[in-house]
């Protein structure tokens, strides 16, 4: 209990705590993330990892949209925070184009620690980390999820390019529940392809239509 102590004091000294846990004004939930992040660090010695190192949300803990990425960056790491630095920079922009921003969304990624060079998620890591994002996403329990990148695509999906799949509306089936979730491209890849930032904004403007038709925000 007392590594669990010290991961919400980091969270707490960064603002994490205030708007993703206390925000949440729901007991039962609080209790269920904080049982989440306990799982989540058991995994650090894995990835040679110290508590601090781990990243595991922003944003608004009671919300009903959720953004998923694949794993953090070395700007991630350092703020503790998901889809920080230049990433995240883009990231925002893609949001206020659409309305939204940090306070109104929840921003997680599948792994939770950042990969040795920044390596690509391999199946050991989804073998880990899988049924701790499918927990996460039936605590949060949002309408909608944008997933983003291909990692996160196949970890929740069956295996699909992201180029087929992207802007397309699919349900994610977790116990009796199904999210409906929206693949698209990960900021990281807009940033190497800024080619493909033009599809990128069909795809925002579809999940845009959606949060609008469900009064979601």
């Amino acid at each position: 209990m007392q590594n669990i102590k010290n991961i919400f004091s980091f969270y707490q000294s960064s603002g994490v705590y205030d708007r993703v846990i206390l925000k949440g004004k729901n007991v039962q939930n609080q209790a269920s993330l904080e049982n989440l992040i306990e799982k989540v660090t058991c995994l650090k010695d894995y990835y040679n990892k110290k508590e601090n190192q781990l990243v595991f949300s922003d944003g608004h803990f009671d919300t009903k949209i959720m953004v998923i990425g694949d794993a953090p960056n070395v700007s991630d790491e350092v703020t503790g925070k998901p889809f920080s630095g230049e990433v995240g920079i883009l990231l925002d922009k893609m949001l206020n184009a659409i309305q939204l921003d940090r306070t109104k969304i929840y921003l997680t990624n599948i792994v939770n620690f950042r990969l040795p060079d920044n390596k690509k998620i391999e199946d050991a890591d989804i073998k880990k980390f899988k049924p701790l994002i499918l927990e996460h996403i039936k605590i949060i329990n949002p309408k909608i999820i944008l997933l983003l990148g291909t990692s996160v695509l196949n970890t929740l999906h069956m295996h699909q390019s992201i180029s087929k799949a992207r802007g397309k509306w699919l349900e994610l089936k977790i116990d009796d529940c199904i999210y409906n979730c929206m693949p698209s491209y990960h900021p990281s890849f807009l940033l190497r392809q800024p080619q493909q930032k033009r599809n990128s904004w069909e795809d925002l403007k579809k999940f845009k239509k959606k949060i609008i038709e469900d009064n979601l925000c």
